[in-house]
C-alpha cells in the first residue's frame, strides 16, 4: 500500500470510471491487465506506420469485454510515441457515410478529439499548426543568425511553409488543403485573428458552403459527407512531414453501423469501411492507422453485419490456418476474449489498493475475499456465458464503496445478502467455481 504513490487526479480519474463503468482517460496503466500480444500486435502497427505504412484493424469483443479500454490504452501509448491522435464514437448521427452529414459529423468530432502528447485532452489543431510555425522560426533563425524582427525572416519561413504545401497540393484535395494552410500562415504572420479562425473553421469542417469558403479563404471546397475521409488521408501525410510519426484514429461503438435499418444506407457505410480498408491495406495511405472497436455481431453476422457485404467478408474471414489456440494477432481482425479469472483478480487487486490510497485508509480485503468475490459473480446465474470485466469491476466498486462508508458492514455479510438476492449455477464438475479453486490454491491463499 505504501509503496503505491499515483497522483490525486489519477486516483480520482480513475475511482470515478470504475464506479460508472466507463473508461478512464488517464491512468490506464495502473490497471492494465493482460492483452500483452494484442498491444504487442498494435505497436508493431505503430512502427511501421511511422515508416510511412498505414494499418487499420478491427477490435471486436462482446459489451465489457475490454475494446474501449484497448483503444483508450493504445492511444495514450500512441501520443507518448509522438503520433497525433483522434477519436470518435460513432452514434445515430455519426457515420461513415450519411445524407444528413452523419460522415462530416464523425470528421467534425474527430477534429474536435485531435490530440498530442503536449494536448492529451483534444483541441490540439491550432496547438499543431503553431508549433509547426514556431519549429519552422526557430530553425530558421538558429540556421542563418537572425533575429526574431528580422524582416526576411517571414520570407524564409513562408518558403519553407509553401515546400510542405507543395508535396499536400500533388494528393487529393491537397491544392486546397494547401491554401487553407497558407492562409493560416499569413494570418499569423499580420496578425489577422479573423483570417487564423476561418482557416481553423475550415479545417475543422465547420465551414457550411462553398460561397462562403470562397469568399473567406479564396477556395472553392468544402470538408463535407463525401469527401471527409480523403482529407483525413490529408491529415496523415501532414503531421509526418511536420514531424510528428502520424495520425491514428480511433472510432469506436462500430456496431451503430449495423444497428442501421435501411439496407442502402448500411451498405453505403460499408462501402467507405471497405475504402479504408484498402487504402491502408494497398499504400494508398502513409503514416494512418485506424482502428475500428465493436462487437462480434456487428462484424460476424451474414444477414447485416461486414460480413453481408462479400467484398468485406473475403478479406476480413479469419485464414485457413488461423484458430482460436492459434493466433497469430496480424488478422485485421484483433478477437479479444474475456480476461481469464487470474487476470480478473490481479485487476482487483489493483482496484482495491487504488481505492485505499484515494480514501486514504489501509486496504482491509485479503486475496481470499476477492477470489470469494469472484466466485459469488461467476455462480449467478448464466455467468459464465454472460459475465464482463465492466460488470465485475463496477459490483467490486460498489462494494467497496459500501465498506468504506459503512464500516458496521461486513465483507462476508455483504457477500451473503448478494448470494441470497442471486440464483446461482448448480453444482458439477463444469461449476466455473471449480476454476476459481485451482486459481485459489496457485494463488497460495
Amino acid at each position: 500500500m505504501n509503496e503505491l504513490k499515483i497522483p490525486k487526479r489519477l486516483t480520482t480519474a480513475l475511482v470515478n470510471s470504475m464506479t460508472a463503468g466507463v473508461v478512464p482517460r488517464v491512468g490506464l496503466e495502473y490497471i492494465a491487465v493482460g492483452r500483452k500480444p494484442e498491444v504487442e500486435s498494435i505497436l508493431r502497427d505503430m512502427d511501421n506506420i511511422a515508416e510511412g505504412g498505414a494499418a487499420f484493424r478491427l477490435i471486436t469483443g462482446r459489451y465489457g469485454s475490454g475494446k474501449s479500454f484497448l483503444l483508450q490504452m493504445i492511444r495514450n501509448y500512441a501520443m507518448d510515441r509522438d503520433f497525433v491522435v483522434a477519436d470518435a464514437d460513432l452514434s445515430p448521427e455519426r457515420r461513415l457515410v450519411g445524407t444528413k452529414g452523419q460522415g462530416l459529423a464523425t470528421y467534425r468530432e474527430l477534429m474536435t478529439h485531435l490530440s498530442t502528447k503536449t494536448r492529451p485532452d483534444g483541441g490540439a489543431l491550432e496547438a499543431i499548426l503553431q508549433k509547426w510555425i514556431a519549429a519552422i522560426q526557430q530553425r530558421i533563425m538558429v540556421e542563418a543568425d537572425l533575429r526574431p524582427d528580422d524582416p526576411t525572416l517571414n520570407e524564409r519561413v513562408e518558403l519553407d511553409i509553401f515546400a510542405v504545401t507543395n508535396e499536400m497540393q500533388n494528393l487529393v484535395h491537397g491544392f486546397d488543403f494547401a491554401k487553407v494552410l497558407a492562409a493560416y500562415w499569413n494570418g499569423y504572420k499580420l496578425g489577422d485573428d479573423d483570417r487564423k479562425a476561418a482557416a481553423l473553421r475550415w479545417l475543422r469542417g465547420e465551414v457550411p458552403t462553398k460561397t462562403e469558403a470562397r469568399k473567406e479563404l479564396g477556395v472553392g471546397v468544402i470538408i463535407d459527407d463525401d469527401n471527409w475521409y480523403d482529407y483525413m488521408k490529408l491529415w496523415s501525410e501532414f503531421t509526418a512531414a511536420i514531424g510528428y510519426k502520424g495520425l491514428l484514429l480511433f472510432i469506436d461503438e462500430g456496431v451503430n453501423l449495423y444497428k442501421i435499418t435501411n439496407s442502402i444506407s448500411r451498405q453505403s457505410n460499408y462501402e467507405k469501411l471497405l475504402t479504408m480498408f484498402n487504402d491502408t491495406m494497398q499504400g494508398k495511405a502513409q503514416h494512418l492507422g485506424i482502428y475500428m472497436g465493436g462487437t462480434p455481431q456487428f462484424v460476424e453476422d451474414e444477414r447485416r453485419g461486414l460480413f453481408s457485404y462479400d467484398a468485406l467478408r473475403s478479406r476480413l474471414i479469419d485464414g485457413r490456418y488461423g484458430s482460436s489456440t492459434l493466433r497469430t494477432y496480424t488478422s485485421p481482425i484483433l478477437k479479444l476474449d474475456m480476461l481469464s479469472y487470474e487476470e480478473i483478480l490481479i485487476l482487483l487487486q489493483k482496484l482495491r489498493d487504488i481505492h485505499a490510497l484515494h480514501f486514504k485508509y489501509e486496504p482491509q480485503l485479503k486475496d481470499e475475499q476477492l477470489v470469494a468475490f469472484m466466485q459469488a459473480a461467476v455462480n449467478r446465474l448464466g455467468a459464465e456465458e454472460l459475465l464482463t470485466t465492466r460488470e465485475v469491476v463496477r459490483d467490486f466498486m460498489d462494494l467497496l464503496h459500501t465498506l468504506h462508508q459503512h464500516p458496521e458492514a461486513s465483507f462476508e455479510q455483504l457477500l451473503g445478502e448478494l448470494a441470497e438476492a442471486q440464483p446461482v449455477v448448480g453444482k458439477g464438475t463444469d461449476e466455473p467455481g471449480d476454476d476459481l479453486d485451482d486459481l485459489l490454491a496457485e494463488f497460495e491463499l
